[in-house]
Order: C-alpha cells, then structure tokens, then sequence
C-alpha cells in the first residue's frame, strides 16, 4: 500500500499548544509511515473547516488532520466555537468521502488541562491512517 498523504488544517490561536500538538502529529505520522504532504495554518479553530475544504477540493490528499485549542473563557463562546468546528468537519468529511479528523482540544478546559491534552493531535493522526487504510481495504473487497 501506497504511504498515507495527509494535511493538516492548525489553528494559530493557542499557539504555544497547537504547535506542540503539529510537531507530535507530524512525528506521529512518520512513526506510522504516513506523511504530512500538506499544511494550512489558519488564525483561529473556528477558521479550520474552510481551509479542510480548499485541501479535499484539491485532493492531494488522503485525509486531513484538524489542530486545534479552544480554552474555556469567561463566556460560552469556547462551546460555540468547538461545536461548531467539530460538526463542519464532520460534514465535509461525508461530503468528500474523505477522513477529517478531530485533533481539537477542547471546550471547557483551561491551559494547564490543553497542555496535558497535547496527544489529541497523536490520535487524529493515528484515525486518519486508520481510517484510509481501512477504507481502502474495504473498497478492494467489494472489487
């Protein structure tokens, strides 16, 4: 089997987590022998489903990894933000036939919490190989 391509939508905001969460993703998908062949960093997780559109309307990829960090503030707004995000994901993953996983921590955590939570990007990148592999094994059955 061909190595897995995957992109990688990352939010900018919470930086200092997202960055740490792209570096284990990218690590994390060598490990498995995949390859982080794309990369758009967006200002914020609410921004992450427009650019997971642009890359599966590309298809120069097998899946995309979303990164990202929503810290709980002083309003519900971290609520508003991650379901929002999660759920357009999920509806392009279906529109393109294609993995979108959710490397999204978050809501209602604060930084301390987002900081041990780092290895959501690990397990995205880990569903997304899963997931193709799969689906493509899947797709050959029924040849």
């Amino acid at each position: 089997m061909e190595k897995v391509k995957l992109g990688m939508v990352v939010a900018e905001f919470n930086r200092d987590i997202t960055y740490m969460m792209e570096i284990l993703g990218k690590e994390h998908a060598e490990f498995l022998g995949a390859e982080v062949s794309e990369v758009i960093r967006v200002p914020g997780t609410f921004d992450i489903p427009i650019a997971v559109k642009k890359m599966l309307e590309k298809g120069r990829v097998d899946a995309v990894v979303a990164i990202g960090c929503v810290i709980e503030g002083e309003t519900e707004h971290d609520e508003i933000v991650a379901q929002h995000a999660a759920r357009k994901i999920m509806d392009l993953s279906l529109e393109y036939g294609k993995p979108v996983t959710l490397g999204i921590s978050g809501p209602g955590m604060g930084r301390i919490a987002a900081t041990e939570r780092v290895d959501y990007a690990k397990r995205a990148v880990e569903a997304a190989v899963k997931l193709v592999k799969r689906l493509k094994e899947y797709d050959a059955e029924g040849s």
